[in-house]
């Protein structure tokens, strides 16, 4: 089981959107080199004000190309690394992957997937009426968030454009993922 990495972004700034770039570099218990949310603690700006002391499970946030496919046929356009992911990947069902699951992007780095991105006003405020393109109702009516999914890295190593990105899941039982 595997896909292909379409895309990576990364910003020193707080912003929404994640300019593309040719490469980015993850490092081990840290994230992104140079980007906003990279750290072992806490980036986010509203869990930082709550606590900044707990543990950083958003280092990597990664996007399904797939998403954009979806959305367009609701009338909305977006493109990589506009809704904040770091990485793009396109050919896996990260939203179907259980927590613990691990992501080999390239030939070194490898995250380990932690739970949902939690979807917030930004993106309503990105492209008005897009937050409710990503946050969708299952066939049980249970909410279904659908903007990607957070990780840690564990192994570093160069991302670009075109690397295959291989799926390891976890021993044991499989558990869903959640928001982190």
């Amino acid at each position: 089981m595997g896909g292909t990495v379409s895309a990576v972004s990364s910003n020193g700034t707080y912003s929404f959107t994640k300019p593309n770039r040719e490469s980015i570099t993850l490092v081990a218990g840290f994230g992104v080199e140079g980007d906003v949310h990279a750290g072992a603690t806490v980036k986010h700006r509203f869990r930082m004000e709550k606590d900044p002391s707990q543990p950083n499970l958003r280092q990597v946030h990664l996007i399904h190309e797939e998403l954009f496919d979806e959305v367009r046929e609701a009338g909305f356009e977006v493109a990589a690394g506009e809704l904040g992911e770091n990485v793009t990947t396109h050919g896996i069902d990260l939203l179907g992957l259980p927590k613990g699951t691990l992501l080999r992007l390239g030939e070194e780095a490898v995250v380990e997937v932690t739970g949902l991105r939690n979807p917030c006003a930004q993106i309503d405020g990105f492209q008005k009426g897009l937050m409710k393109q990503v946050v969708g109702r299952d066939e049980s009516g249970r909410v279904r968030f659908k903007s990607g999914i957070m990780s840690v890295v564990v192994t570093g190593g160069v991302v670009r454009p075109g690397d295959p990105v291989e799926v390891e899941l976890p021993d044991g039982p499989h558990l869903p993922l959640e928001i982190v």
